[in-house]
């Protein structure tokens, strides 16, 4: 995932002193369990943000689908910066913490309602909250150590696993259970994720106990509505209708947890450790219940709640010798004015409007419910005409570039990047030189994650149509022609006649969603020549795809700490590569990540579906690539710019971040093969699909590989221009 704000705050000449556990301010904790949880919910979203647009009631097809998820992502990656100099100047981080936080949850919450302008108004709100709490939270980390202090770097680790835990935690909660039961509850879950990181966050204040137990009463009542018509007449034999999750004693074990955290609410001292440790053994129990009947899905879950029960007792322990220190994030000031809040306050307002048009290219005013297009089809097809194979890369290229989100992202970052090519040149010689070196890697960071990105948008189709999630038990033979086969449908039945045609993706899930909660539906299939070879397996051995969005944290978590060992280990010795060449070695295991994804679809079955390996085998070296190049990008960002310009810098490489999401939609597009058949969404064949994604991982691939080998040639010249040896020397970088 793109790197956080963290590593750039500044940190405070004057940190508050406090108590320390394992050699870091207590406070730490408090925020490593607010940033999770607040990654669970927008993770868990994400995970399922694609699938929600094209087989949810939108049912949008793929270019349409990737469009908004472009705009929604690069605005998300863009709106951080103006969070950031609103809590500089006016209200302070914890103040735009909250605010951020109750904007996410709002946003989320709005998403359970399946209907198009709520829909667009929930990604607004969650790019305007997003925009608060980010940079923020990542700023109060720094300002918990005094300037120069040499564990802040180790402090951001710490914080950055809780990062990871939160992003590896919510596909395999939110995405499994809104796949496999339906996209409200995975939602739902997410706003509640948001609302304990809050919690977690605001704890002992009072509105935040009070907000904890309206919360508990309210779930609390679900639970009982839940347990008194549907799970008390099952068990009485008094229904015939299914439970809508596996497992019933769910139910009164989550009941169990809300009363306590709600009691632990009124205790304002102890308060913090009870709901940490409720809200993990809450996170715990779904990831022990809901899960899928397969082996390494049962021990990535197992493990990532093992971690999470950890994390949640080490914070604990660390909170029971002080909370975080009152004055830490207060608004520069010490008190905000009313008039100022207010006008935070109605400008928010009227930006969310605007966010939600830019999000929808105003679509919902159009007749043909697509997002307007600024430069007609006729003009970018005149201009395009004459670059011959190239004609239609920049077809597709000029065409999202030209709706309203593209247009404000590629005139807000031409003019950004003029401002700071301006401002490079009137520099001394060791400054200009630096400056260069890092506009060309923030260039280089750009095209590593327009690539990387992928994962929320075409590798997480492809995932769902093509990649063998199932775990089958048998196949049917020769001896089964003829016959009537009752069984429970998964992705097994993919292209094999059903009821005279071939089993897509929505058929099947349109299948699921008439079958409701229940996950023992069956069908009946009459067996012909064609279904010999066809897999036969239980609903429960299906692994959702978008759970399969949390392996790139989960191997963060096993790597992370390799990775800056070895880096350590090598500095050591004075074999540490310059960040440059860091740069280059990301985007090669980036290419080679989508060269195993290629092949493995190079491999693919006569049905067109792709060994389960292949996927995990690209996402690791995906994730090699980002522990190469995410952690020394800001970090390297602050050494090379100039005091005057370091904070347009960083808003720079923010930019470029969000460039990069919105360029991640536009090379997804050529991945798209869903569309639109008047109202409904048409999805071809595992076997029709599966190539038209090989060929464009395969060309990313070749890109990413050429990018990062050119990088690497680049390296020692641009090692020479960073000037590690006059680093100190801060008359030389003036």
């Amino acid at each position: 995932m793109p790197a956080s704000s963290s590593q750039a705050t500044a940190a405070p000449a004057n940190a508050p002193s406090g108590p320390t556990m394992f050699g870091h301010p207590t406070g730490l904790f408090t925020l490593f369990f607010a940033e999770m949880w607040e990654r669970f919910s927008y993770y868990g979203m994400r995970a399922l943000l694609i699938f929600y647009m094209t087989k949810g009631f939108l049912r949008y097809g793929d270019s349409q689908a990737y469009t908004v998820y472009g705009a929604y992502t690069s605005l998300v990656y863009m709106t951080p910066f103006f969070g950031g100099l609103i809590a500089d100047r006016l209200l302070g981080q914890r103040k735009c913490v909250v605010l951020g936080g109750l904007l996410m949850a709002a946003g989320h919450l709005l998403m359970t309602w399946e209907s198009q302008w709520p829909f667009f108004f929930a990604l607004a709100l969650l790019i305007a909250g997003n925009g608060f709490f980010k940079p923020n939270i990542s700023t109060l980390v720094g300002s918990l150590y005094p300037a120069g202090d040499k564990r802040r770097d180790n402090g951001f680790t710490i914080f950055y696993m809780g990062i990871n835990l939160g992003a590896a935690m919510s596909p395999l909660i939110c995405g499994y259970i809104g796949e496999k039961y339906g996209w409200h509850y995975g939602f739902g879950l997410a706003t509640v994720g948001m609302l304990l990181g809050l919690a977690v966050f605001a704890m002992p204040n009072i509105l935040s106990r009070i907000a904890v137990v309206l919360l508990a009463i309210v779930l609390s009542l679900w639970l009982g509505v839940q347990l008194w018509e549907v799970t008390l007449p099952a068990w009485l034999g008094l229904a015939g209708q299914e439970l809508p999750f596996d497992s019933r004693w769910a139910y009164g074990a989550m009941g169990t947890l809300l009363i306590i955290a709600s009691v632990a609410a009124l205790a304002p001292r102890f308060s913090p450790q009870i709901m940490i440790l409720s809200a993990a053994a809450w996170g715990a129990l779904l990831l022990v219940v809901f899960q899928s009947d397969n082996v390494v899905a049962r021990g990535i879950n197992y493990a990532v709640a093992a971690a999470l029960i950890l994390a949640a007792t080490a914070a604990c322990a660390a909170l029971s010798k002080g909370l975080l220190p009152a004055s830490v994030g207060a608004p520069p000031g010490g008190s905000v004015p009313w008039t100022q809040q207010l006008t935070v306050y109605a400008g928010t307002a009227l930006a969310i409007p605007l966010f939600a048009l830019l999000v929808s290219g105003f679509a919902p005013f159009r007749d043909d419910g697509r997002s307007l297009q600024l430069i007609s089809s006729e003009t970018i097809e005149t201009v395009t005409s004459s670059l011959g194979p190239l004609g239609g890369v920049a077809t597709t290229f000029l065409s999202e570039v030209a709706k309203p989100a593209g247009l404000v992202l590629t005139v807000i970052g031409a003019l950004a990047f003029g401002f700071l090519l301006l401002e490079t040149f009137r520099l001394t010689k060791i400054a200009r030189q630096r400056m260069i070196v890092a506009l060309t890697l923030i260039f280089f960071q750009m095209l590593f994650f327009a690539f990387f990105e992928q994962a929320g948008s075409s590798i997480n189709n492809f995932t769902d149509r093509n990649v063998d999630r199932v775990g089958e038990m048998e196949t049917v033979n020769e001896a089964m022609v003829g016959t009537t086969l009752t069984l429970q449908p998964t992705q097994e039945q993919l292209g094999y006649p059903y009821q005279g045609e071939a089993m897509t993706v929505l058929r099947l899930d349109e299948i699921r969603r008439q079958a409701g909660s229940s996950q023992d539906y069956t069908i009946a299939m009459e067996l012909t020549p064609a279904h010999v070879g066809m897999g036969i397996a239980k609903q429960s051995r299906e692994l959702p795809a978008s759970v399969f969005q949390s392996v790139n944290a989960c191997f963060i978590l096993i790597f992370g700490l390799v990775f800056t060992s070895l880096w350590g280990w090598l500095e050591s010795r004075g074999w540490n590569p310059p960040a440059p060449a860091k740069f280059g070695l990301g985007l090669i295991q980036l290419g080679l990540g989508f060269a195993a994804l290629w092949y493995g679809a190079y491999l693919s079955t006569e049905r067109g579906m792709v060994s389960v390996l292949w996927l995990v085998l690209g996402y690791l070296l995906h994730t090699t690539g980002e522990l190469c190049l995410s952690p020394v990008g800001l970090s390297t960002m602050t050494k090379l710019s100039p005091r005057v310009l370091v904070s347009t810098v960083m808003g720079g490489w923010f930019l470029a971040t969000a460039f990069s999401q919105y360029l991640a939609a536009i090379i997804s597009q050529f991945t798209g093969v869903a569309h639109s058949g008047g109202d409904e969404n048409v999805i071809p064949i595992p076997s029709e699909t599966v190539h038209v994604y090989g060929n464009v991982f395969g060309q990313i691939g070749i890109a990413a590989l050429i990018a990062g080998m050119i990088c690497l040639l680049l390296s020692p010249l641009l090692a020479k221009w960073m000037h590690e040896e006059l680093m100190g020397q801060e008359e030389e970088n003036a």
